[in-house]
Order: C-alpha cells, then sequence, then structure tokens
C-alpha cells in the first residue's frame, strides 16, 4: 500500500549530499518548511546550491550554514536581510566567497516552472537594459529588447502545505503554496512537510498538488504558516 510518510527529519532529508541543488519554498513567512530547513542544518552536507525566494528564512532557521560556510550559491529574488548591519551571507557575498544568482520574482518563477515542464530557457523582457542583464543574450520582439533566462532544476525540493495524505497530493491554505507545486515539479525529490495528515485520500477538489509529484510527506504540526 502506497504510503509517502517518513518518520522522522533525518529519513525526509536522506539523500541530500554536497553540492546537492535545492529548492525551498516560501514566501513572506506562509509556506516555509522549518522543520526540513531546521533538519538540513543539523546534518553535515555542504557546497550547497539553494534556490529560494528570499533568502534571510535561511539565515533565521538555519544560520549555520552560513556560519559554517556550508553553502555554495543561491538563486533568491530578494537577497537584503532586514538589519541594518550585513548578514553572514552578505558578507559572504562581498567577499566572493558566495555566488548569487539575483532574478526578479516573475523571472525567477518562471525559470523553476520551465524547469519542470522540460523548456531549457526563454525570452522576457523583465531586467534588460539592467545590471541583471549583464552577459546575457538579447533579442528585440516586437521592438522590445528580451533577455534570455535559463531554466532552473533541482535534485531536492523542501515544501510546505497545510495537509496531506497517503499518495503525496496536498492541500495549501492560502498563499501557502507560492512556489512550492513548481518546485516540486522541478525536483528529482519532492519532500513535503504537512500541518496535518489524512488517512483517508484527500476529495479531489480539496488537492491542490498532486501526489506524483510528491516523494515523501514529513508531519510537523504547528512548526510553520
Amino acid at each position: 500500500m502506497i504510503d509517502k510518510r517518513v518518520g522522522s527529519v533525518s529519513e525526509a532529508i536522506q539523500g541530500i549530499t554536497d553540492g546537492t541543488t535545492l529548492m525551498v519554498s516560501g514566501f513572506g513567512g506562509a509556506g516555509v518548511p522549518v522543520d526540513l530547513i531546521k533538519g538540513l542544518a543539523q546534518s553535515e552536507v555542504r557546497d550547497l546550491n539553494i534556490v529560494i525566494n528570499a533568502i534571510r528564512f535561511l539565515e533565521t532557521y538555519a544560520p549555520s550554514l552560513f556560519q559554517d560556510r556550508r553553502v555554495k550559491s543561491v538563486v533568491c529574488s530578494a537577497f537584503r536581510g532586514r538589519d541594518r548591519e550585513p548578514s553572514n551571507y552578505e558578507r559572504q557575498w562581498q567577499a566572493g566567497e558566495l555566488a548569487i544568482d539575483l532574478s526578479p520574482q516573475g523571472s525567477f518563477s518562471e525559470r523553476i516552472r520551465a524547469g519542470g515542464a522540460g523548456i531549457p530557457a526563454f525570452f522576457t523582457p523583465t531586467a534588460a537594459g539592467t545590471q541583471l542583464a549583464e552577459g546575457k543574450e538579447v533579442r528585440d520582439f516586437e521592438g522590445r529588447p528580451c533577455i534570455l533566462e535559463t531554466a532552473i532544476k533541482g535534485d531536492f525540493a523542501f515544501l510546505r502545505a497545510a495537509e496531506g495524505d497517503r499518495f503525496g497530493n496536498l492541500r495549501f491554505r492560502g498563499t501557502q503554496a507560492n512556489f512550492g507545486p513548481i518546485m516540486a515539479m522541478a525536483s528529482k525529490v519532492a519532500v513535503a512537510e504537512v500541518a496535518s495528515f489524512s488517512e483517508k485520500p484527500l476529495e479531489a477538489d480539496q488537492i491542490h498538488l498532486s501526489g506524483v509529484f510528491i516523494d515523501r510527506i514529513l508531519v510537523a504540526p504547528g512548526t510553520g504558516a
């Protein structure tokens, strides 16, 4: 019988090794897989390539990742921290120790969606003529300059949902979904942290992401929005 539940964080993140490309969902605090992020910090993996909308969530829930210089590169759309003083990751970037691929949020989302859809790259007018376009191919479409953006794929994806069932089907609450579904589609292994678990299959009209995209479910009530 299919049952994608795992019994611990260590089991949920099994297979993440040095050099892994990991996608992490979350927007404004919603849909952040807190337990999975903390579990990652307790592991010993290094040279991580992280894809996350706001990098500050890693600094908040897994500060040791940057303290121990275990992150090699980050793709994000929100880089600056909230504090006046530079954070660990900002200092590492300034020192050339951390590679940052800063992408406008729409392009960030579309690059991930393209990765899941098997589209290697696409042209967009967003960021054309700015520093973010430096080094990228530019073409004119209907009189508008557009830059070539490449798709993003992951080895693993972490996401959080309100509810899951044994088949891996997920129900999200409001904006909790954000980047989670497309990250799951663009990754080889997708791990969902859920607030509650349904012993019965979720009703069809309650399923926001099909279980075919989810490999593991970790029940973690009360640890995230």
